[in-house]
């Protein structure tokens, strides 16, 4: 019997036109070729499955090629089959991550003195050449700058950041795209048809986007698939049953029962999940995708473009934005990018997964202004829907209009008095006009100890924060102990306000409010 080799090793690229999702890279290189214009030195960027290493090898078998057409290599002359088989000595690839010290990079300087033994040119692959350290860097950096004219280097990395800017300098970059799902997947629809693997579409569909944009991911997750199905046809589901996902619908049930604050479905929602052999961890990052698809559709008018889902779940997801806030989905966004990072290292997923879902379910206790907006969404919501009725008080005569019931004025803790007193001193006693900023800003107090310097705008708050410094001192040398401070825009001051005691009746919209009628010691500025 013989061996059985790996889908992605078996339908690994070997002509340019067979690269996938590339062609602004491919058609470059083919045209150095044509046009004899083929540089010394080129750096491959990517994520990983991208064909960084695949377009390496057909580049340099085609620029040894002994009758290239069109700048593609023919693949049937000897040099092209020998690299094909992997026993050209001409094509070098060398692994960086294994290979990284100076000794490894000094034995390519003396080897690249020796012209080919048969071809034009040596081509030298260096793999996950980020890797490399910096006595290699610097060994490697004076055959980059005057290699011999028979010698091309093909530099691969994922993380072209780590790489200095000498060598980056020294090479031709291009930068390998993610890859489509719809490619993946039609791809994908073509090799199942040649290993006669019989999968439905919305199973190839569902393998290429798990794939994240890396064709050999796709593959190897085809081939798991087909291993374990061998000899059934693949469909959605069986792949969700490999990868451990759940299917879409769940996401769209899960959401509405957050809005609704449903903490018994949820726990429903787990339970199922966990049963099936589900993983907490990938469910929760499968659900952060739903969110991000969820918020790019309530933001952009055409989120299909943007979106690799069917025209079923766009739909979908366009009737959930009708029931749920953007203010609501910034939040879990947050919440479960928290939990996606803090499950990772949990002993018990599930635990993790269930607080976080019940926390959401209970009123909102964070401090954070995106917290209290989306409580305030969800309040909003279950208003317009009805949840909430108002009785009339029962006075048994006359009923008082509540417009003519005037908001009680806050009261003033000594301290905060005191504070007052100490900014007016410290103002009054500013004489230079570039102190003006300062003279204009107010002194505010909201809850708890801290005060706000409220200033006109976001500029004048950062001319204010050059400051800070001094009006501590000012108010230590007066008051005798330590003051916390704030500086904040009038504007968002009005906001956090309106957050924490409502927002008055006495307040227009289209005009400044009387701070004045609602803190005492405040003045309207003009």
């Amino acid at each position: 019997m013989s061996s059985y080799q790996a889908l992605y090793r078996k339908f690994r690229p070997q002509t340019f036109d067979s690269v996938i999702g590339q062609e602004h890279i491919v058609k470059t290189l083919k045209n150095q070729i044509t046009g004899g214009r083929v540089s010394h030195a080129y750096l491959f960027c990517g994520t990983r499955g991208t064909g960084k290493t695949s377009t390496a090898k057909i580049f340099a078998k085609a620029i040894n090629c002994l009758n290239p057409h069109d700048g593609e290599p023919c693949n049937e002359c000897e040099l092209c089959r020998a690299a094909n088989e992997g026993r050209s000595v001409n094509i070098i690839e060398i692994d960086a991550a294994s290979n990284n010290g100076v000794d490894n990079i000094r034995e390519i300087r003396e080897d690249v003195k020796y012209p080919p033994a048969e071809g034009e040119y040596k081509v030298y692959i260096i793999d996950e050449v980020h890797m490399l350290s910096p006595g290699a860097y610097n060994a490697l950096l004076k055959t980059l700058e005057e290699p011999p004219k028979h010698v091309i280097f093909i530099l691969a990395t994922t993380d072209p950041q780590k790489i200095p800017p000498t060598i980056l300098s020294r090479c031709q970059r291009f930068d390998f795209k993610r890859i489509g799902a719809e490619d993946i997947a039609q791809t994908l629809k073509e090799y199942a048809a040649k290993e006669s693997i019989q999968a439905d579409d919305d199973a190839l569909h569902l393998v290429a986007r798990l794939a994240d944009g890396s064709m050999r991911d796709s593959l190897s997750l085809l081939d798991q698939c087909a291993a374990f199905y061998y000899g059934e046809k693949l469909t959605r589901d069986k792949v969700l049953e490999i990868v451990g996902s759940v299917d879409d619908s769940v996401f769209f049930e899960m959401t509405d029962k957050i809005a609704e604050g449903d903490a018994g479905a949820l726990m429903n929602i787990v339970n199922s999940i966990i049963s099936d052999g589900r993983d907490a961890g990938q469910f929760a990052s499968d659900y952060l995708v739903h969110l991000r698809n969820l918020m790019i559709t309530a933001s952009v008018n055409d989120a299909g473009k943007i979106l690799n889902v069917s025209a079923e779940s766009a739909e979908a997801l366009r009737e959930q934005t009708k029931r749920i806030s953007k203010s609501e989905i910034s939040r879990l966004i947050g919440v479960f990018s928290e939990l996606s990072s803090e499950i990772k290292y949990a002993s018990n997923k599930r635990v993790v997964l269930e607080v976080c879902l019940m926390k959401l379910c209970t009123p909102v206790v964070e401090a954070d202004y995106t917290a209290i907006a989306a409580k305030l969404a969800a309040l909003e919501r279950k208003l317009r829907s009805g949840a909430f009725v108002a009785k009339a008080p029962d006075s048994g005569g006359e009923t008082e209009n509540p417009k003519k019931k005037k908001q009680a004025r806050r009261a003033i803790s000594e301290d905060y008095q005191k504070a007052l007193d100490t900014w007016d001193k410290i103002t009054s006693s500013l004489k230079s006009p570039d102190d003006i900023i300062i003279k204009r800003a107010k002194l505010r107090q909201l809850d708890g100890d801290k005060l706000y310097i409220v200033s006109d705008n976001l500029i004048n708050s950062r001319i204010l924060s050059d400051k800070m410094d001094d009006i501590k001192d000012a108010f230590e040398k007066e008051l005798g102990a330590e003051v916390e401070f704030e500086i904040i825009s009038r504007n968002e001051f009005k906001k956090r306000y309106e957050m924490l005691f409502g927002g008055g009746d006495d307040q227009p919209e289209e005009e400044e409010a009387d701070w004045s009628s609602i803190i005492p010691g405040i003045e309207v500025e003009p």
